[in-house]
């Protein structure tokens, strides 16, 4: 059964949805007790035997745990009948000690005495020799994604299948739910012109699909030649309108700048904004919800913001000094969003309502390096002209609804969940 984008809350006893709840319900309140048997749980449960006899490679990082914070290498060093023969770390490294843009280097796990490998932004014949190197004949994939395309994680991912696709190793991706629900995908589908680390393939920006769903689809439609040998153990008990805290799995941040499950919810949208000379807080005790520079007058922003009555989210004006990234360690100006409504919020329409109304205001160049970054976070260099010209959000939404059509229909065949 389909689960409505209203609800909101689950009930502790039944756990039913709660519906149709009032405007100012704060999902936040909602009892975290739908219980999510994940991958990771059904493979050390029944599905262990996929592993013996197998020199297993693990693409992990510091989110890989189970119900109780266990770390996926950890766990599977110590089952005498399962041979952890290498990992392989993404952006922020295995143990995510790297910030930003930046990985770990190559290293043996002092825990596990397994060789680590780094992988971040590896593809082609580069990635292929170092898993040949690893002497790998299974490659398991065990990471918590946020839900947003430029999110890199999902890009390890597709490099590793097409890898593994062309040196015959068998891909296992155990599931993990989209913390910021399965539900409404939305934004530009990304123009293969505009393709990087922050997205390979056409898929929308907020693509609303699990790992496991993604490994599917990325095997329909973008794996050629041969496919990989994919094998996606997918979730008990999660189903599409859940956001991550209605759950009772833990959260542990996937990566340094993603605190909580509310970053992860407004990511999608003002993440964008690290194409522009803004500071997105990071650092800051709520990153991607702080915004922010002396290029734009904030109260004027705000002002114009609360005109425009987005749905499920206020703005306040706030002081902040980020520690990581743009104006590191300087006093900035800025604003402060406030979650009101988390079903009614729309992360996607808010960062471009956010976009417009800034860029009038800007003092000085809006876009960082000519809006090059910009256009690689949003696939196109549509959004940021339009922006530029001044188009409202409702006619640049309109302006990628084709695209996004043709990624819903396919989207659709590849849902593992209701």
């Amino acid at each position: 059964m389909k689960i409505s984008r209203r609800a909101t809350c689950l009930s502790a006893s039944a756990g039913l949805l709660t519906r149709n709840l009032p405007a100012r319900a704060n999902p936040s309140t909602c009892p975290s007790s739908v219980r999510i048997k994940t991958g990771l749980d059904s493979l050390l449960s029944e599905n262990r035997g996929r592993l013996t006899g197998k020199k297993t490679g693990l693409v992990a990082n510091p989110a890989s745990v189970d119900s109780h914070l266990t770390h996926i290498a950890d766990l599977l060093h110590e089952m005498p009948d399962v041979h952890l023969a290498a990992i392989f770390g993404p952006e922020h490294g295995f143990r995510g000690s790297a910030e930003a843009g930046s990985s770990e280097a190559r290293t043996t796990d002092s825990r596990t005495g397994v060789p680590v490998f780094d992988i971040y932004m590896l593809s082609g014949p580069r990635l292929d020799a170092v898993l040949s190197a690893s002497g790998i004949d299974l490659l398991l994939f065990d990471i918590q994604d946020v839900g947003a395309r430029f999110y890199t994680y999902i890009w390890t991912l597709f490099d590793i299948m097409q890898s593994c696709a062309r040196l015959s190793i068998p891909v296992l991706v155990t599931d993990r739910p989209n913390p910021i629900s399965g539900l409404h995908p939305f934004g530009p589908v990304l123009d293969p012109a505009f393709s990087s680390f922050v997205g390979r393939a056409p898929i929308a920006l907020r693509h609303a699909m699990t790992i496991g769903e993604l490994a599917i689809y990325f095997n329909n439609h973008f794996i050629h030649l041969h496919k990989a040998d994919l094998t996606v153990l997918p979730m008990q008990g999660w189903t599409r309108g859940l956001f991550f805290d209605q759950t009772d799995l833990p959260w542990v941040a996937p990566s340094p700048n993603m605190p909580t499950p509310e970053t992860a919810i407004v990511y999608p949208g003002t993440c964008l904004f690290e194409g522009t000379v803004l500071s997105v807080g990071r650092g800051t005790a709520q990153p991607f919800l702080t915004l922010g520079g002396p290029e734009v007058d904030a109260t004027r922003w705000i002002q114009a913001l609360r005109a425009a009555s987005l749905p499920g989210v206020l703005f306040r004006e706030t002081w902040f000094s980020p520690s990581a990234s743009v104006d590191r360690n300087m006093k900035l100006h800025g604003l402060n969003m406030v979650l009101t409504d988390r079903p009614a919020f729309d992360p996607v329409l808010t960062g471009l309502t956010m976009l417009t109304t800034a860029r009038p205001l800007a003092t000085a160049p809006f876009w960082r390096d000519n809006g090059t970054p910009f256009d690689r976070l949003c696939g196109t260099d549509t959004v940021r002209r339009h922006i530029d010209t001044g188009t409202s959000p409702a006619n640049i939404v309109a302006s990628w609804k084709k695209e996004l059509n043709l990624f819903l229909q396919r989207r659709e065949k590849v849902l593992l969940y209701a």
